[in-house]
């Protein structure tokens, strides 16, 4: 929250009358955001799925990278490499999630538990609308990205919602 500067710290002069002011202008802000949260509860989600988003695009390539490695240069099984890659991406977006996207100090496990829950979800997700559209005719990519977009929407939902909702925090 973006601290208000007194009449002395944007002039360089003093005076009591700002002080008053500045006070006055701190209260009517804090009160428009208190009622603006109320009235929209959805205020700030465009720029917090945009965040979510990005790390989520983080962790896309986090997961390709490390799977290459593991794979070509490692010689895991894919199944292993796989698995691994995608854990440790996981543990990239949660972090990344908690400390720039919801903007907690300090990350827990019970919201990491919850996050590799939420993952599983978006990813049984994906996968059934992937199949489901493929079996009735739909092309792969096409289904694909269907499905990503399904499992982004699971995925910030249940992290809005539950992994670091209110309760949570």
């Amino acid at each position: 929250m973006q601290r208000f500067r007194t009449f002395s710290e944007r002039t360089g002069e003093p005076g009591e009358e700002a002080d008053s002011t500045d006070r006055n202008a701190r209260r009517r802000t804090g009160i428009l955001f208190r009622a603006r949260r109320i009235l929209n509860p959805l205020a700030g989600m465009p720029g917090l799925a945009l965040r979510f988003a990005v790390v989520g695009g983080g962790g896309v390539v986090v997961n390709t990278v490390v799977l290459f490695v593991l794979y070509h240069w490692a010689g895991l099984p894919l199944l292993a490499a796989s698995a691994i890659a995608v854990e440790i991406a996981v543990v990239h977006n949660y972090l990344l999630n908690d400390r720039w996207t919801f903007a907690v100090a300090t990350p827990s496990v019970g919201r990491f538990i919850k996050f590799n829950v939420s993952v599983l979800g978006g990813l049984g997700v994906n996968v059934l609308i992937v199949w489901s559209l493929v079996r009735t005719g739909m092309h792969l990519l096409l289904a694909n990205c269907l499905g990503i977009a399904a499992a982004f929407a699971v995925n910030f939902a249940s992290s809005t919602g539950w992994v670091w909702g209110r309760r949570s925090r």
